[in-house]
């Protein structure tokens, strides 16, 4: 089967270039409830028009649903879904999974596939979501060509993998950092990239967290994937037009030439190939962010107020350079204006030239040896013309049967419930035939009319002759009156729970920080394990409160199956997952499930899925508003947790932050602390995994007295914590009284 090359469109001329560029499918947004909520996005005429064409190519389209939704916006959502049947959309990308309920009952008709920010990275976890009837997975960007095998030969799963483009420095779905530093959610498409600045720490002043791009070039040949996604959403269609002709040719076996240059040239950061050929620490580009181009030099002299060197690629007047300047965060761009070669004016430098560039007068530190890129070029800019259809050309519309009768002192004209009359004169018809074939041409026409007739009925027993304009008046009247049938979508029910008197729970990752703590007012102990734990190291807890919970990310889950099967066989039956692969790994009978925040909750169809998957009960999630987290527990399917003091990781990476070089590392836990603009962080960096914290623990105990939920949780994870500082902590929080160093992330704020 011929694998789909998958391209992204920001906006319609995008989805057009990639279309003419050999994309077999293209996934968009509408202006709701995208990843990409800044891209321009699809409106509905636009969605209409494009997926007419696009199926009349024979390609296919994806919208992406995938945020996660709040509350008061499910009719809002129902709305967009509405628009994706009528438009006939193959299939809609989502993370949330109240947005999966509400499209498997309510939008059969719709294909469901599981967003990348559903944080699927190993096979259990895609089990999972195919039981829940998605028909296809995106699998995480961090993993190896044999993790992405093992998923991909899943029987009657279709997957879909990252193969150019921009990278998240966390797992995607695992990064509250841009929502808790400036309310920009990125699960709610709003992201900041706050990962990309600059931090003062260990190393310096630098870009500890700036991913390259990744490109895997002509290692997709090894892809056993369904699917072979582009990233790019919010980039010109100039750029999707040139990443998909390259990625085109190389799957049609077709030279590429310099095609990859082109690439370059329109944006690019320095590429990488991620972890897909085994784990890669090469893929953090430290000194500059952004676009930088392709290397064509390096300084050789300079004059007063010029360059020279030696260019690598042809270069023409006006194309744009860029100057890597040490101290600087981007390079330093200009546009040529003026160059000379041996002398001489020029408009035109060939490869292996020398050549005299003018640069501007604010150039600064400039120096002997600093590398050249060509950032912008005027020829390639040309190089990617595209055909597109005339408006409204392919734009789908709802076809209807019409029947037109004719009288003596009237015609009829019907349509489901509708009709059109226009009364007057008629006589008998010289030519019957063309009598017909003038109604067949005036109802085959629609116009600006959201309609097209299919079937046509015509009755003219007393062989009546009735004038074009007058059928045309006929024809007008009926389609204006029928209105484009939309898919109305309801929302399937949710079964409340009833609230109980709150209690509190515990939750650690060294039970020995429990020592002190009086436990008689604890319901619940919940305990983080790790790969070398023993169900020894539970002997000093009543086993009666301990629930067991599972990591986030979990990359050999054939290490943890025997530790997994050794506390169920100890008789541990309380057991929280924060992944979907957690479903797969547990049995499905005889366990008590939580659901940690990772699984985001943001909704109560989404607690209802959750209790499809067998969860006992939901967390909310950490970065809401406070006003939502009311609405969710007050309308929860099942009980509801809410943590009130924690370490939250601001991500989880699986790009490595230390400097070492793989071979010499331990890969013990070291954290650093890093600094920006006046904030505090501490990261985490253990067994090739990396967490962003901030230095100051997240506390909403005022807020919880107001907030009614089943249980307030406490965690001691991640960080050290003295066994006396537990207990002061704890005391504290059950007053409702914040602890004295704290931050809220988002909680109070206006912006999700």
């Amino acid at each position: 089967m011929r694998t789909e090359l998958l391209a992204p469109a920001g906006d319609i001329e995008a989805g057009y270039a990639a279309l003419y560029y050999g994309a077999d499918a293209v996934y968009l947004g509408l202006q709701q409830f995208s990843a990409r909520a800044t891209a321009t996005n699809f409106a509905e005429d636009e969605l209409n028009e494009f997926v007419g064409y696009a199926h009349y190519l024979g390609r296919k389209v994806y919208a992406a649903v995938n945020t996660v939704v709040q509350e008061d916006e499910l009719p809002q959502l129902l709305q967009t879904l509405d628009i994706c049947s009528h438009c006939k959309i193959d299939a809609v990308i989502i993370q949330d999974l109240g947005v999966a309920r509400v499209v498997r009952e309510s939008y059969p008709e719709l294909e469901m596939h599981a967003s990348t920010q559903m944080a699927v990275h190993n096979k259990e976890g895609a089990l999972a979501l195919q039981k829940l009837g998605f028909s296809r997975v995106v699998v995480a960007r961090e993993l190896t060509l044999p993790e992405i095998k093992e998923i991909a030969d899943i029987p009657n799963l279709e997957t879909e993998a990252f193969i150019h483009g921009a990278l998240c420095y966390s797992y995607s779905g695992l990064c509250l950092f841009s929502s808790f530093e400036s309310g920009r959610s990125a699960n709610r498409g709003k992201c900041l990239y706050p990962c990309r600045s600059e931090f003062l720490g260990e190393f310096g002043k630098t870009h500890y967290f700036s991913m390259k791009d990744m490109a895997l070039q002509e290692d997709v040949l090894k892809m056993p994937v369904t699917s072979l996604k582009i990233e790019g959403r919010k980039k010109t269609a100039l750029y999707v037009a040139a990443v998909t002709d390259y990625y085109r040719r190389l799957l049609d076996g077709k030279p590429v030439e310099n095609r990859d240059e082109h690439i370059k040239q329109i944006f690019s950061r320095p590429w990488c190939k991620f972890h897909f050929m085994g784990r890669d620490k090469n893929v953090i580009e430290r000194n500059f962010v952004g676009h930088r181009g392709l290397k064509i030099g390096k300084i050789e002299r300079l004059g007063k107020h010029s360059i020279v060197f030696k260019t690598g690629h042809d270069i023409g007047r006006y194309d744009g350079l860029q100057i890597e300047i040490p101290g600087m965060e981007k390079p330093f761009g200009f546009s040529i204006q003026q160059m000379r070669v041996e002398g001489k004016n020029v408009f035109v430098a060939k490869a292996g030239t020398e050549v005299e560039i003018v640069v501007p007068s604010q150039a600064k530190n400039l120096c002997k040896g600093q590398e050249i890129y060509l950032a912008s070029s005027t020829e390639v800019k040309g190089a990617y013309d595209y055909v597109k259809p005339r408006p409204n050309e392919y734009r789908q519309k709802q076809q209807i049967d019409v029947s037109v009768e004719l009288f003596e002192d009237k015609i009829v004209a019907k349509a489901a419930d509708k009709q059109a009359i226009i009364c007057g004169k008629f006589e008998a018809a010289q030519q019957p035939e063309k009598v017909i074939e003038a109604i067949k041409k005036s109802f085959g026409k629609s116009g600006e009319a959201d309609v097209a007739l299919d079937k046509l009925e015509i009755k003219n027993d007393k062989v009546l002759f009735v004038p074009a304009s007058v059928l045309n008046e006929l024809r007008r009247d009926l389609y204006k009156q029928i209105e484009p049938k939309q898919k109305l979508g309801i929302l399937p029910e949710v079964s409340k729970h009833n609230l109980t008197k709150p209690q509190w729970i515990l939750r650690t990752d060294n039970v020995g920080n429990l020592a002190l703590v009086d436990l008689s007012d604890v319901a619940e102990i919940i305990v983080l394990l790790n790969e070398n734990f023993k169900v020894s190291d539970l002997s000093s807890m009543p086993k009666n409160k301990v629930r067991l919970a599972l990591p986030a990310v979990c990359r050999k889950v054939s290490a943890w199956k025997p530790i997994i099967e050794k506390m169920l066989t100890a008789g541990y039956r309380k057991w929280e997952i924060a992944n979907y692969w957690g479903c797969s790994v547990l049995p499905e009978k005889g366990i008590d499930l939580s659901f940690d925040a990772p699984i985001y909750m943001f909704n109560s169809q989404a607690t209802e899925m959750a209790k499809e998957l067998r969860a006992g009960r939901i967390t909310l999630p950490a970065e809401d508003l406070l006003i939502n987290l009311q609405k969710v527990a007050k309308n929860s399917a099942l009980p509801v947790v809410w943590e009130v003091y924690g370490d939250m990781p601001l991500f989880t990476s699986a790009a490595c932050i230390r400097d070492n070089d793989c071979k010499d590392c331990k890969r013990g836990e070291k954290w650093i602390k890093l600094e920006k603009d006046g904030h505090k962080y501490d990261v985490c960096s253990k067994d090739c995994q990396t967490m962003l914290f901030d230095a100051k623990p997240y506390c909403v105990a005022e807020e919880a007295r107001d907030v009614a939920v089943d249980f307030y949780r406490v965690s001691f994870v991640y960080k050290k914590y003295k066994v006396e500082q537990v207990v002061d902590i704890f005391e504290k929080l059950q007053k409702f009284e914040d602890v004295s160093v704290y931050h809220k992330g988002n909680l109070v704020g206006k912006i999700l």
